[in-house]
């Protein structure tokens, strides 16, 4: 039986609307909408204390709900700087300190910008931080916490999907964190058919095999792009705005998957989460959506 797991990324307008004013009251809040994912946001930084960290911890469990954590945006593991270089790996461990607090058991990683730099460049800048990033995070006693660059969605970011899986083979434990937002973005809408989503899962087994490939992690959300790549996310409901997660779901089925699937929408990811893990099981029972 393949599993997988719906949840947003931060808390949504509705949350506050119904009344609830805690993130630690979000897992119950989301196992009462049929999700189980929640993706906790420290992409403004890591100041959560240990108790509230541990409380929101304690009601996942309760709930049934898988924890991740978003780290800070301004994470850049090819910077031109070496203190910011530096930083960069201190801000993925504390980052790893709070997962620990919480029991998450993955953390998103912004790679970065390619700044002055090529994109050679900037990956060879990228590549010794994140490694060094990960013996850090093992002899601070997180080597039970999974690593997940993530596919980013503007061009002048470090993060194509072919860099992030390069980044991947640095450790067998990293995953990647593939945005199709993101991936649609960059690439000017490129996912409009299955053989699209599929050729993105061919890259990826072929570059870290197919267990891995068979949990990664997942951002989704329609999203609004000009040619410098992402410009804003959009809810389920702009139809305008690609791609379609109904191709993402067949390709998921039929590749028996079992990643997490976090949803990105703008205000409304809890309640496009569960959209999305509607069309998913319609999909899987053979339904048409």
């Amino acid at each position: 039986m393949d599993r997988i797991w719906f949840g947003p990324s931060g808390n949504s307008s509705k949350f506050y609307e119904d009344g609830y004013k805690h993130s630690y009251q979000m897992p119950e809040w989301l196992r009462n909408m049929g999700l189980n994912a929640y993706e906790y946001q420290c992409n403004k930084g890591t100041n959560i204390k240990k108790e509230t960290a541990e409380k929101i911890g304690e009601e996942a469990r309760k709930a049934g709900i898988r924890l991740s954590i978003h780290a800070p945006y301004y994470i850049n593991l090819s910077s031109s700087e070496e203190e910011k270089r530096e930083n960069s790996i201190q801000y993925i461990l504390n980052t790893c300190r709070v997962a620990k607090w919480m029991g998450a058991d993955r953390i998103v990683i912004h790679p970065g910008s390619v700044g002055r730099f090529s994109r050679e460049e900037a990956m060879m800048k990228a590549l010794p931080v994140l490694a060094e990033a990960v013996k850090r995070a093992d002899e601070a006693g997180f080597s039970d916490i999974t690593l997940c660059p993530e596919v980013l969605g503007k061009m002048n970011n470090l993060g194509s999907l072919e860099e992030v899986l390069i980044m991947c083979r640095l450790d067998d434990r990293l995953i990647p964190c593939i945005d199709f937002g993101h991936l649609h973005a960059r690439t000017l809408g490129s996912l409009t058919g299955i053989d699209d989503f599929n050729a993105v899962f061919d890259k990826i087994e072929n570059s870290i095999g197919a267990e891995r490939a068979k949990k990664i992690h997942i951002h989704f959300s329609r999203i609004e792009f000009t040619q410098a790549g992402e410009k804003k996310h959009h809810t389920m409901d702009d139809t305008e705005y690609g791609p379609d997660f109904e191709l993402l779901a067949r390709v998921l089925v039929e590749r028996k998957t079992e990643p997490v699937i976090i949803c990105e929408s703008r205000d409304r990811m809890a309640e496009d989460a569960v959209i999305l893990k509607g069309i998913y099981e319609r999909v899987k029972n053979g339904c048409s959506v």
